[in-house]
């Protein structure tokens, strides 16, 4: 699967449930907070002061692990 910056995170985690373990391994509350819905990985980076391209590395390798 090939991360997009401007995925919506209730997208992501929804389809993809371990995202919310590497969101939170990366500091983000993803799976609380109500913005999720709307929120990008671009945007939720960016308010966490997180490298963008850091976040989805955490995740792209993330999601190819065994769970």
């Amino acid at each position: 699967m090939k991360l997009k910056p401007d995925m919506i995170i209730a997208d992501l985690v929804r389809d993809h449930p371990a995202a919310g373990k590497v969101l939170a391994g990366q500091g983000m509350m993803c799976l609380t907070c109500q913005g999720r819905s709307a929120e990008t990985l671009r945007q939720a980076a960016h308010h966490h002061g997180l490298p963008l391209d850091r976040l989805l590395e955490a995740l792209t390798a993330g999601l190819k692990s065994p769970s």
